[in-house]
């Protein structure tokens, strides 16, 4: 007789988790997995969400386990992490500069204790109990000179808010291939009971529309919903009285542009009642998007900027005040820095400390706007150019032909645009001093604070830092186990010029964790990767890669152009007129002519 077949309802605190998941069960035919991936409350909610799906147990780990069992008739079987599982994050540590410490509940701390004894190791290990105990505790060590945590999911997030790198220690093979051992013991040994399929029929038969159920405490038994249905969640909530003192009604809500037809009934059990809600929506027709130009949330722009690489160098921690301070302030602000550097994650940072956070971003990329689109920003009636309390993010400003760069002035000074609503550009320059004319013209005009962005090259020394905590979110991500460079490879990648910066980097680091079949990649896999990446380079341009770094703009006059030169130089010779003119092979009384010629043209 074939051996039963159980029914296991995986909830992941990471996609790399439901991966090995997923791999390791498909080699137990006696068990049927259905994975998904959410953290703390989001798992809570999958876990209610699907409820009524016959499981016969839930496998999950840390903290997400632990609640998820306050709420569920269903069994819950933990994944542990194993003394291996820290081992491997504390070797990956190894390499971070700073001081840092261990975070986590006791199954983590515990096994840390006991690495550290053997070791003989010298950590802060701190211990916590609950979700609401992070944010003071990640605080606490922050304020004692901590810059780095190893944890679980519970802390992970919370630190990269409050300006802390983290290392997530992931749970290896061992770890799941255990709780699966225990889930499967625990389900021939155990019989579920549902008691929801009469429930269920008499709920969604004849409905076409999304469906949530509550009980009579207001805890959300059931839905259809598929997106995250927090907002909508807690409207209906608040309809739930109602419903239960009075008769079935419907209603209607608008919702972050959607509206929203809401039926409800009572349905009357034996045991309880339930509140039920079918949920129909149409798209409120407004333009969210043209080309070159893109809207979004604070939401969205916190996601993008914490998922980007920018967020995890030490680039970030230098700028975190600088952007605190600017984002609290209304005046206009130009970003500047080489390709690569990272601009537009430090305007989203902007916007989503600024007051204006939770009204929309708009960002218009400047070498992508055609015809149409510019026809849009400047004589549409729906022009995000003629709404109020907005962030607007020029990127590229350079790049925005003459024309329509002096339209785009005009617009700003005479519309007042730059007082009632947020103004953020961007420009490609190889230093602060160094702007193309194009940005001048802005920040001259309309009085914008400034911030470069320093490129890659320059933070050599932080290489190896930023590359362990890179490669602890690619462990994650790609359910690899690296654990380093060897020396001879980290060399290579500090010695390197890097053109593109961490754009580049990123991109380099993603290849050599896919192609590396060892725990330490390898200096002849870093070598072969950039001695490509330099052919590249060289078949791209056919300039200098100083002269790469510029950031001059092709798209203007001769007159432009030599002006932009001429600073450039004079920048480098430290406003030394006769060394800039000597390298530049002409008179004082030439370079004195263009000095003037730019000054009258600013």
């Amino acid at each position: 007789m074939d051996s039963p077949k159980i029914k296991v309802l995986g909830i992941a605190p990471y996609e790399a988790m439901k991966t090995i998941m997923e791999k390791l069960a498909r080699k137990r035919p006696q068990m049927d997995l259905d994975v998904y991936v959410g953290d703390l409350k989001k798992g809570v909610d999958i876990a209610q969400k699907y409820t009524q799906a016959n499981y016969d147990v839930i496998i999950s780990r840390g903290g997400t386990a632990e609640m998820i069992g306050k709420v569920t008739h269903i069994p819950v079987i933990e994944i542990s992490l194993s003394v291996y599982d820290i081992l491997r994050a504390m070797k990956l540590a190894e390499n971070y500069s700073d001081k840092y410490a261990v975070v986590g509940f006791p199954g983590i701390t515990g096994s840390a204790h006991l690495l550290c004894d053997l070791l003989q190791y010298k950590l802060d290990i701190v211990t916590i109990h609950s979700e609401s105990e992070v944010e003071a505790t990640l605080r606490d060590l922050k304020k004692n000179g901590c810059r780095m945590i190893l944890c679980d999911m519970i802390a992970n997030t919370t630190a990269k808010k409050l300006g802390l790198n983290s290392i997530l220690i992931t749970s290896g093979s061992e770890s799941i291939e255990n709780a699966f051992d225990q889930a499967y013991k625990l389900c021939i040994s155990y019989a579920n009971i549902k008691e929801e399929n009469s429930l269920l029929g008499e709920i969604i038969r004849g409905e076409n529309s999304d469906t949530f159920v509550f009980d009579e405490k207001q805890n959300l038994y059931f839905t259809t919903w598929d997106n995250d249905g927090s907002e909508i969640t807690d409207i209906l909530r608040r309809e739930i009285p109602e419903t239960l003192n009075g008769d079935n009604y419907k209603a209607f809500r608008n919702i972050d542009g959607n509206l929203f037809s809401i039926n409800s009934r009572v349905i009357e059990k034996p045991l309880h009642r339930y509140v039920v809600f079918y949920i129909s929506s149409t798209k409120v027709p407004m333009a969210t998007s043209k080309y070159g130009i893109l809207f979004s949330n604070k939401r969205e722009a916190e996601q993008h900027f914490y998922n980007s690489f920018y967020s995890i160098t030490g680039s970030m921690q230098g700028l975190r005040s600088t952007v605190e301070q600017i984002s609290q302030s209304s005046f206009p602000v130009m970003i500047s820095g080489e390709e690569g550097t990272g601009k537009e994650q430090i305007a989203r940072a902007i916007y989503a400390q600024s007051a204006l956070q939770h009204n929309p971003l708009i960002a218009i990329n400047c070498s992508l706007v055609n015809d149409k689109s510019w026809g849009f920003l400047t004589n549409h009636y729906n022009s995000p150019l003629n709404d109020d309390s907005n962030t607007i993010y020029f990127r590229n400003i350079e790049e925005l032909p003459t024309e329509r760069r002096k339209q785009l002035l005009s617009i700003i000074l005479d519309m007042n645009l730059d007082k009632r609503n947020r103004l953020i550009f961007s420009c490609v320059s190889a230093s602060q001093t160094a702007l193309p004319s194009a940005a001048r013209e802005f920040v001259n005009l309309l009085s914008c604070m400034t911030i470069h962005l320093p490129p890659l090259r320059e933070r050599a020394e932080e290489l190896p830092t930023i590359s362990s905590l890179y490669l602890g979110n690619l462990n994650v991500e790609l359910a690899r186990q690296i654990i380093g460079f060897e020396s001879e490879a980290m060399a290579l990648l500090e010695a390197y010029d890097w053109p593109y910066n961490y754009t580049q980097f990123k991109r380099v680091v993603n290849e050599l964790a896919v192609i590396t079949s060892t725990p330490y990649i390898s200096a002849r896999d870093v070598r072969n990767l950039l001695e490509k990446e330099k052919a590249s380079s060289s078949a791209g341009s056919s300039q200098p890669a100083k002269t790469r770094h510029t950031g001059l703009d092709v798209d203007r006059t001769l007159d432009e152009i030599t002006c932009d030169i001429i600073s450039q130089v004079l920048s480098r010779h430290n406003g030394n007129q006769s060394a800039a003119a000597k390298q530049l092979g002409i008179s004082r009384t030439t370079l004195w002519r263009y000095m003037n010629r730019n000054q009258e043209r600013s």
